[in-house]
């Protein structure tokens, strides 16, 4: 059946599928018994939260369906997109008419490329490694896994650099 309103659809649906999670113009259709498929995210929204609790609504987040061995399949797609949009944001956010120093990721004639740190050698962040690199960044990974650097070190043919990642290594 289709309709021709949100509220409609919340206000008859047993189950709502979504890709972003609800925002808070969309909490007053969220009720008792409805059944909420989405990435929720709720360690960043306690609002949300509190709302799913209060209006009982039982919420299944993508990022959190696991396979039998473990892995992430719904996480794994959007870690990716983060990974690639990371460094993307960073330089736009390093120019000086965004309120930047003025940087370049791959430098220019003269000026020595920007050093890029990526803590995390995960989905994330080894998406993110690549995309820098294609900036042509010096990229630095932080990760406790070593096998993960190690990894990285052969995925990158040797273009990366990595740290077992700790406070010190961090605050260096």
């Amino acid at each position: 059946k289709i309709v021709e309103s949100a509220d409609e659809v919340w206000g008859t649906a047993q189950m709502v599928l979504k890709v972003k999670e609800p925002i808070a113009e969309e909490y007053h259709r969220m009720r008792e018994g409805l059944v909420l498929f989405t990435y929720l995210h709720l360690a960043a929204d306690r609002a949300l939260t509190q709302e799913l609790v209060a209006r009982r609504v039982t919420g299944i987040a993508y990022e959190t369906v696991q396979l039998a061995s473990g892995g992430l399949p719904l996480l794994y797609p959007m870690s990716e997109v983060a990974g690639c949009l990371a460094p993307q944001v960073g330089a736009h956010s390093l120019m000086k008419a965004q309120g930047g120093r003025g940087v370049l990721l791959g430098g220019v004639g003269g000026v020595a490329n920007a050093k890029v740190v990526i803590i995390g050698a995960g989905v994330s962040g080894q998406n993110a490694a690549n995309i820098a690199l294609g900036m042509g960044a010096d990229v630095t990974l932080l990760d406790t896994d070593l096998d993960k650097l190690r990894m990285s070190f052969w995925r990158y043919d040797n273009r990366v650099h990595g740290l077992a990642s700790s406070a010190l290594a961090i605050r260096q």
